[in-house]
């Protein structure tokens, strides 16, 4: 197997630092600019200072990133493909019995080993990252005078308790609590039947109740009253609150499982979770697609001229791919298409169709 010959290592390594290397290049740049403009925010919050901002933004970064492997694993191996057909190393390759389909196993080895990575170490770091990013900027730029946070919209939660079924909606969480801003609650008997309405500015997390503060109370059956404090058994636990509203990007690979687990007890819808999840599991075989085409339109011989024409195809192509995946996810993520197939059809296309591209051209 070529893959462990001295020629193979040797195309291991280039594969492996020309991926890393543009990804690299990208993360400084999405760093850069995401830099300037939390400096540009930062002009309306008085504690927003710059070392602050400069954590913020490496925070921010690799969650960022993360939607750039596919790029990196496609102009990474384009890069060095083309290199190597420019000093001719492909040419002497072939002369010698090596087929496009041998040369490009270590570049297929690399794409699906780097996407292993990125989901079983790079995800996890980058989530935990994402969920302090959320916290230090709402601490950050929070309005004046505000408890809620700016980067969470309008929150809904369901719950079941031995009072029945309620739907909360919240303006907005608390930012360093377990608790929600502006609630509204509406209580269902056990039969379905609506039971009353609680309004109240602020409703805190404790195991088995919500403590709602400056309540008001509107029923059918007796007149609206207001309370300082009010009492509504639950069954929902801190960590299912924060679930209902984390977005799944600030989930790692390795909590999604369980992520999942807890959203359906909660009674909640788990799709994006799920769309996530299976959408992580298929980042390998995506930068594998990526590679191939990337092989596609990168080992035609200079001498032979068209070389441009083929990278802007290619480009073109890898694009194209990753549009069709982002509206596969979107898609999964309405409901309209399974969060399997959403997310592994693309990949999968992609690959057979890379491999169609590379059959036709080199043994058609």
């Amino acid at each position: 197997m070529l893959l462990f010959t001295t020629l193979g290592r040797y195309l291991t390594l280039r594969f492996a630092r020309a991926i890393i290397s543009v990804f690299g290049t990208f993360f400084f740049l999405i760093g850069t600019l995401d830099f300037v403009e939390l400096m540009r925010r930062a002009g309306d919050s008085p504690i927003a200072t710059t070392p602050r901002i400069i954590t913020l933004a490496l925070y921010r970064v690799p969650s960022v990133a993360e939607q750039i492997f596919p790029f990196a694993a496609l102009f990474g191996g384009m890069f060095a493909l083309l290199t190597l057909s420019r000093k001719l190393e492909l040419v002497v390759a072939r002369s010698v019995g090596v087929s496009a389909w041998q040369f490009l196993q270590p570049a297929a080895v690399v794409a699906g080993v780097i996407g292993l990575i990125s989901i079983t170490v790079y995800n996890p770091v980058a989530a935990e990252l994402k969920r302090r990013a959320t916290a230090l900027e709402t601490r950050l730029f929070v309005r004046a005078g505000s408890t809620t946070s700016t980067a969470i919209p309008e929150i809904w939660l369901r719950q079941r308790s031995a009072d029945g079924m309620a739907i909360i909606r919240a303006a907005g969480a608390l930012p360093d609590e377990d608790g929600l801003s502006q609630v509204a609650i509406f209580n269902f008997n056990q039969d379905g039947s609506f039971k009353d309405r609680i309004d109240a500015r602020q409703a805190f997390l404790k195991p088995g109740h919500w403590d709602l503060l400056d309540a008001r109370i509107i029923s059918a059956a007796r007149e609206p009253r207001n309370v300082g404090s009010f009492q509504l058994a639950t069954n929902l636990e801190p960590e299912q609150m924060r679930q209902s509203f984390t977005p799944p990007e600030a989930v790692g690979f390795w909590s999604m499982p369980a992520a999942i687990e807890r959203t359906k007890r909660a009674g909640l819808d788990t799709t994006r979770y799920e769309l996530k999840y299976q959408s992580l599991m298929a980042r390998p075989l995506l930068l594998i697609a990526m590679v191939l085409v990337a092989a596609s339109v990168s080992l035609r011989f200079f001498r032979f001229g068209g070389v441009t024409k083929l990278v802007i195809g290619g480009v073109a192509a890898g694009f194209v791919l990753y549009v069709a995946t982002q509206l596969s996810e979107e898609l999964g993520s309405s409901g309209i298409v399974n969060p399997v197939i959403a997310a592994w059809l693309p990949a999968a296309l992609g690959t057979m169709l890379g491999a169609l591209a590379l059959l036709h051209q080199e043994d058609g």
